[in-house]
C-alpha cells in the first residue's frame, strides 16, 4: 500500500512526536510537472477526482511505490488522506492535530516522492494547512491554489441567518443516511445547481443517490480525527510574518471561492488575497462550497492557468488582480450590526450559542462538511 512514515522524513522532536504516524496517498499521471493536492475536513484524497481527471486525463491511481520517469510533458498528481482520516494514521490527542503538523506531513509526502518542488492546491481546511506549507517551505512551492478558504478560528463559523440555522436544524435531527445525503446537498450545493435538469432528473436526485451510497459504504469519522481536525481549523491562524514569507517568495497565487458558500464566507477569502497581494488573483464563481464539483470545468481551467504562468514565470504583478491598499496589515474591525436584545452584541450571542451548543460540537461541525 502507498504509505509515507511520516517520522522517517522529519528530525529532532518532530521525528520523534510522528514515530509510526502514517499518511496514506495516491498519485496519478506521469510528468515533470507535480502537483500537490490537500483536501479539507472529513475529506479523502478522491475528493479530488475532478481535478485529476481534468490535469491527468484519468482517475486511475499509479501502480503502488512506482515512481516513473518524467521525461516529456505531463502532469503527476499526489493527493493523501490527511491525519485524522481514511487509512491515514488516526491520533487520539488533540494536540497532534495542526495545521502546521500537517502541513510537515505534506512535506513529508513530498520528500517520499523525490519531489523537490510542487504545485500545492487545497481546500478549505485544505487551504489553510497549504498556506502554512507554503509559509514553512516558500522555495519548495511553485504555485498556490486556495479553494472556498478562510483564515481559521471565528472565520470557520458560517454566517447566522435563518437558512443557514434552519439546516443546521436538520442535519442534528438526520438520524439515516437519506437524512443526511439531503442535509449534505444543501451545504455543499448551490440551489439553482442543484436544481437544474440532467436528462429527466434533477442534479438533486441524482446526486442524493450518490451521497446515501457513499454515506452508507464509509459511515462516520472516528470521533479522534473530526475532533483532531476540527481543533485545527479552529487553531489555524496566518501570522503577519508568515503571509510576508509568501508573499516575498514571489508565488502566484489563486484564491478560488463560490459565491454561494455557506460554509466559508465569501469575504473572508478576500480579505485572505487582499494580505497576499500582489501574488493573489481572486476568481469568484457561481457554487457553493464544493466549487471544485459544482464548477468543475472552471475550477480545472483556473488551476492550469496558474500552472501555466508560473512555468512561464509571469510577475506576480502581472498577475494578482485584488485592489491596493495603502496597508495591507491594517487590522480590520469588523462591525455585526447593532446591539440588541439589551445591549448585547451579536458576537455576544455567537459566542453564547457557541457555549450551549459545546456539549453536541461534533455533530454541529460535521454538518459543516469539508473545511
Amino acid at each position: 500500500m502507498p504509505f509515507c512514515y511520516v517520522g522517517s522524513y522529519q528530525s529532532g522532536a518532530d521525528s520523534v512526536n510522528n514515530n509510526g504516524t502514517k499518511i496514506f496517498y495516491r498519485t496519478y499521471g506521469h510528468g515533470p510537472v507535480k502537483v500537490l493536492m490537500i483536501i479539507g475536513l472529513a475529506g479523502t484524497h478522491d475528493s479530488w477526482h475532478p481535478q485529476i481527471k481534468g490535469l491527468t486525463g484519468t482517475v486511475t491511481p499509479n501502480d503502488d511505490d512506482q515512481f516513473p520517469a518524467t521525461d516529456g510533458g505531463g502532469v503527476e498528481v499526489c493527493a493523501f488522506d490527511n491525519r485524522g482520516v481514511g487509512r491515514s494514521s488516526v491520533p487520539t490527542s488533540k494536540s497532534e492535530y495542526s495545521t502546521r503538523i500537517m502541513a510537515k506531513d505534506a512535506i513529508a509526502v513530498m520528500d517520499h516522492l523525490g519531489w523537490r518542488k510542487a504545485h500545492v492546491f487545497g481546500h478549505s481546511m485544505g487551504a489553510m494547512i497549504a498556506c502554512k506549507l507554503a509559509a514553512l517551505v516558500p522555495d519548495r512551492v511553485l504555485s498556490l491554489a486556495l479553494l472556498n478558504v478562510t483564515g481559521g478560528g471565528f472565520e470557520c463559523f458560517p454566517k447566522l441567518d435563518r437558512q443557514t440555522l434552519s439546516v443546521a436544524i436538520r442535519f442534528l435531527r438526520a438520524k439515516t443516511p437519506e437524512q443526511r445525503a439531503a442535509v449534505d446537498l444543501d451545504t455543499h450545493y448551490s440551489k439553482e445547481y442543484l436544481e437544474e435538469y440532467v436528462g429527466p432528473n434533477t442534479r438533486r436526485a441524482i446526486l442524493f443517490q450518490e451521497y446515501v451510497k457513499g454515506i452508507s459504504a464509509s459511515g462516520m469519522q472516528s470521533n479522534h480525527g473530526f475532533d483532531g481536525q476540527i481543533n485545527a481549523c479552529w487553531r489555524h491562524k496566518m501570522s503577519r510574518k508568515e503571509l510576508e514569507s509568501i508573499c516575498s517568495a514571489g508565488l502566484l497565487i489563486s484564491v478560488i471561492h463560490g459565491r454561494s458558500d455557506i460554509i466559508a464566507q465569501l469575504y473572508y477569502a478576500r480579505r485572505l488575497a487582499e494580505k497576499l497581494q500582489p501574488c493573489a488573483r481572486m476568481i469568484e464563481l457561481h457554487g457553493g462550497h464544493l466549487v471544485s464539483h459544482e464548477r468543475t470545468d472552471e475550477v480545472n481551467q483556473a488551476l492550469a492557468e496558474l500552472i501555466n504562468a508560473s512555468d512561464m514565470k509571469i510577475s506576480p504583478c502581472d498577475w494578482g488582480n485584488t485592489p491596493k491598499k495603502s496597508s495591507g496589515w491594517a487590522v480590520t474591525t469588523i462591525s455585526l450590526g447593532r446591539t440588541n436584545f439589551e445591549g448585547e452584541s451579536k458576537l455576544a450571542l455567537v459566542l453564547k450559542l457557541d457555549l450551549l451548543l459545546s456539549y453536541n460540537r461534533r455533530s454541529l461541525f460535521c454538518y459543516w462538511g469539508s473545511f
